[in-house]
């Protein structure tokens, strides 16, 4: 490929990927005007279903009350404990299985039946043994996110290139060096690609964590909106939890394109 086939080749792509930016800006403030329209038309009922100018109402109103923050932060610390934590378990445990291949042999049934299994029904028995706090929170977080890392993590580790492995026996290679040479390496995309899963089942541990015990949090923001039927303050919590997604989400995008390129 010659230079300005290439430059060409880059050009269409940085357009490509402004057109579904665009695009995708386009579709949110279409669908924010739209809500806006209906609501203020009384086509939808603003009381069941909010409205941006409200909710944006709302989202000042607890900025001006020191709240924001506060329940923002909660959540945030909450998020990333329990995605460190995940994150390195389930890295840690999957290499574990690697390495000895009878214990996922036995441990399969136990893993899909965990995996399985609704956390939610396990709240009241975590409280018991964390107590109402934010161990609980951290605790149900993990229970629904670590499995799912561990198993995404391990059938990306159990098939690595066979050849490749292979050609490093041939030289006497150890079990370690091989980890560490190709099967590492050769998932670094697998692995990225399970964090953002385990990004997405950590909110989801965290809010049905704060669902259950918390007196801070977006997760209580929008618990404690439900019970006072107040769907401004409902909204305002689950647009506030998608914004802090999308930026954490975007951090890993991030790491990952940086990765791609060295």
């Amino acid at each position: 490929m010659t230079n300005k086939e290439h430059e060409k080749y880059l050009r269409k792509l940085k357009f490509s990927t402004a057109k579904v930016i665009f695009v995708q800006i386009f579709l949110l403030i279409l669908f924010i005007t739209l809500w806006q329209i209906l609501s203020n038309y009384k086509i939808i009922n603003s009381f069941l279903f909010s409205s941006p100018l409200k909710i944006f109402e709302t989202i000042t109103n607890l900025w001006k009350s020191n709240d924001l923050l506060i329940h923002m932060w909660v959540t945030l610390k909450e998020i990333l404990i329990s995605f460190g934590l995940g994150s390195i378990i389930g890295i840690f445990v999957a290499a574990l299985l690697w390495w000895f291949p009878f214990i996922p042999k036995v441990l399969d049934p136990y893993l899909t039946i965990l995996n399985s299994l609704p956390k939610i029904a396990l709240g009241p028995i975590i409280i018991i043994w964390a107590g109402a706090n934010q161990n609980s929170i951290i605790m149900m977080s993990l229970l629904i996110s670590v499995i799912s890392t561990i198993i995404s993590i391990y059938v990306g580790f159990k098939h690595t290139n066979k050849n490749s492995i292979n050609l490093l026996k041939s030289f006497h290679a150890n079990k370690f060096q091989i980890f560490n040479k190709v099967v590492f390496p050769s998932n670094i995309t697998t692995i990225i690609s399970s964090l953002k899963i385990n990004l997405s089942m950590t909110f989801v541990g965290v809010i049905m964590g704060e669902f259950l015990v918390s007196k801070q949090g977006l997760g209580y923001l929008i618990n404690y909106g439900s019970q006072v039927f107040n769907t401004n303050l409902v909204m305002a919590g689950i647009i506030l939890l998608c914004i802090l997604t999308s930026i954490l989400y975007f951090i890993i995008l991030f790491i990952e394109n940086k990765l791609k390129k060295e």
